[in-house]
C-alpha cells in the first residue's frame, strides 16, 4: 500500500483514523501499532516478521544493556550484539545477492545464487532502530520499558517504507503523552495534500519523459534529449522523495507527532556540499551524527578529515542500493565535496549565477549513475550529455510536456514554500489544496504509473 493510492486514501486512512481519534489517548499507541502493521503487512506480509523480530531483539537487548553502567565492556557488548543484528540483516536481505554475484564472477566459482527479494524500508527502520539502541547506550535517550512505544515508534507507517528517518529521542516524549488538536488536522490535511500533489501531478507525469529515453535506449537517443530525460529525472526524483516525505510529515501532525525537515529546496544549492544540507537532510544528519562524527569527523587532521568523508560517501552510495553504480555514485559525490573542501567551494561562493549552474550539472549528471542499472548504461548515457549527437526528438517532447516542466522547476524553488508559509490560512489556499487533492485523485485513477522510487533503496 502507499500514499498515492486510492486505497489508502479513501479505505485505510477513513477507517484508522476514525478509530484512533475515537480511542482513548491509553490506546492510541496500540492502534497506531497494529494499523501500521496491516499497512506494512498489506505490502509485504511474509516480511512483516523482520520488523517485528527487529522490535523484539533490540527491546531486549536495549533493556539488557541499560542494566550496565556507562563504559563497561558489558555494556559496550550488548551494544555490538545488536549492532551486529540490524547491519546482519541489512546485509542478508539487502546485499547478499550482490556480494555473492560479485565472489562468484571473480573467482570464477560455481555457487549458487540465491534469490533474494528486497524487503520494503528495511534500510530505513534499520537506521532508526539502530539509532535508538545507539542513543540508549550513549544515555542520550532512557531505555524504552515499554515494547509497544518501541514498536510503534519503529512501525509507525507515515515514514517507515521511506522516511524521514526520525530517530527515537526525538518523539520520545509524544510516544508517551500527544495532544492532537483540530489545527494539528488541518495542517497535517494541508501538507499532505502538498505532499500528494507533488507525488502524483509533477512525479508521476515527469516520470514519462526519462522513461521514454530507456525504451528508445541510451545509445539512441540525441545529446538535446539526454539533457531534457536527466532534467525530467531530477525533478521526478525530487517531487517523488519530497512528496513522500510531506505526506509523511502531514500524517505525523495529524497522528500527534513532529517529524523532521526532509528538503530544503535543494536545487537552489550554489555547491555539491550546500545540496547535500538540503536534501534528504534526516539521512545526512544520522550518517553525520552515528558515524562521521564518532570516526573522528574534522577533529583529527587533514588526512583523516578525508578518510572519513571517503568512508561516509561510500557507504552512503552502498546504503541506496547493492549496485557498483551506486557505489560509483558515492564516491562521484566523494571527489566533488573534497575538492569543494580544498578549494572549489571559495571560488563557487563569489558568484551566485555561476555557482547554481556548476551545482546543477554536477547533480544532474550524478543522477545518471543514480538511475541507470549498470555502470556501462551510465556511461553510454553520460557521453549523449557531453557529446554531440543530433536529433530533434526531444522537441516533441517538450511541445508535450512544457506545461509540466515549467511549473515543476519553478515550484522546485522556495517560491511556493514561502507563499504558502505567509498564506496558508487564507481561502484562495484552501481552493488550490481541494483542487489539488481532487486532480490528483482523478489522475491515479487512470494512471497506470504510480512507483515511489526510493522504496527500492
Amino acid at each position: 500500500m502507499v500514499f498515492s493510492s486510492l486505497i489508502f486514501l479513501f479505505r485505510f486512512i477513513p477507517i484508522f483514523f476514525l478509530i484512533y481519534f475515537i480511542v482513548p489517548e491509553k490506546f492510541k499507541n496500540l492502534v497506531l501499532f497494529i494499523g501500521s502493521l496491516v499497512f506494512y503487512a498489506s505490502g509485504e506480509p511474509r516480511y512483516a516478521v523482520l520488523v517485528l523480530l527487529s522490535i523484539l531483539v533490540n527491546y531486549v537487548i536495549a533493556r539488557l544493556m541499560c542494566g550496565f553502567e556507562k563504559g563497561t565492556a558489558a555494556r559496550k557488548g550488548m551494544l555490538a550484539i545488536a549492532l551486529s543484528y540490524d547491519v546482519g540483516m541489512l546485509l542478508i536481505f539487502k546485499y547478499a545477492v550482490f556480494i555473492i554475484s560479485n565472489i562468484k564472477a571473480a573467482f570464477g566459482l560455481d555457487i549458487a545464487v540465491p534469490t533474494i527479494s528486497l524487503p520494503l524500508g528495511i534500510s530505513f527502520y534499520t537506521f532508526q532502530i539502530m539509532s535508538y539502541v545507539i542513543d540508549a547506550y550513549r544515555g542520550n535517550c532512557e531505555c524504552e520499558k515499554s515494547i509497544l512505544n518501541l514498536g510503534t515508534y519503529l512501525l509507525m507507517f507515515p515514514q517507515l517504507i521511506a522516511g524521514p528517518i526520525v530517530v527515537y529521542e526525538k518523539v520520545a516524549e509524544s510516544l508517551k503523552k500527544r495532544d492532537i488538536t483540530i489545527e494539528h488536522v488541518e495542517n497535517g490535511l494541508k501538507t499532505f495534500t502538498l505532499g500528494l500533489g507533488a507525488k502524483v501531478i509533477f512525479a508521476n507525469t515527469l516520470g514519462n519523459i526519462w522513461n521514454a529515453t530507456d525504451e528508445m535506449g541510451y545509445a539512441n537517443i540525441s545529446t538535446g534529449f539526454a539533457w531534457l530525460g536527466i532534467l525530467a529525472y531530477s525533478l521526478q526524483l525530487y517531487f517523488d522523495f519530497s512528496g513522500y516525505s510531506l505526506m509523511a510529515i502531514g500524517l505525523g501532525e495529524m497522528l500527534g507527532f513532529s517529524f523532521p525537515k526532509n528538503f530544503d529546496n535543494p536545487y537552489i544549492a550554489r555547491s555539491a556540499t550546500e545540496f547535500w544540507r538540503r536534501w534528504h537532510i534526516t539521512l545526512t544528519s544520522w550518517f553525520r551524527e552515528y558515524l562521521y562524527i564518532p570516526l573522528g569527523g574534522n577533529r583529527k587532521g587533514t588526512v583523516r578529515t578525508y578518510i572519513n568523508m571517503f568512508i561516509i560517501w561510500a557507504i552512503t552510495g552502498f546504503w541506496h542500493g547493492a549496485g557498483w553504480n551506486f557505489i560509483a555514485w558515492g564516491m562521484y559525490y566523494f571527489v566533488f565535496l573534497a575538492i569543494e573542501r580544498l578549494f572549489l567551494k571559495k571560488i563557487l561562493d563569489r558568484s551566485h549565477v555561476l555557482s547554481r549552474i556548476y551545482t546543477l550539472v554536477v547533480v544532474m549528471s550524478g543522477w545518471v549513475l543514480f538511475a541507470a542499472s549498470s555502470l556501462t548504461k551510465a556511461g553510454i548515457y553520460l557521453s549523449r550529455m557531453f557529446t554531440w549527437h543530433k536529433g530533434t526528438e526531444f522537441v516533441e517532447y517538450l511541445q508535450t510536456y512544457w506545461y509540466i516542466l515549467i511549473p515543476a522547476m519553478i515550484f522546485s524553488t522556495p517560491l511556493l514554500t514561502k507563499y504558502y508559509a505567509t498564506h496558508k490560512k487564507q481561502i484562495q489556499v484552501l481552493v488550490f489544496l481541494v483542487a489539488v487533492f481532487w486532480l490528483s485523485v482523478g489522475l491515479l485513477v487512470d494512471s497506470v504509473y504510480n512507483p515511489f522510487l526510493y522504496f527500492r533503496f
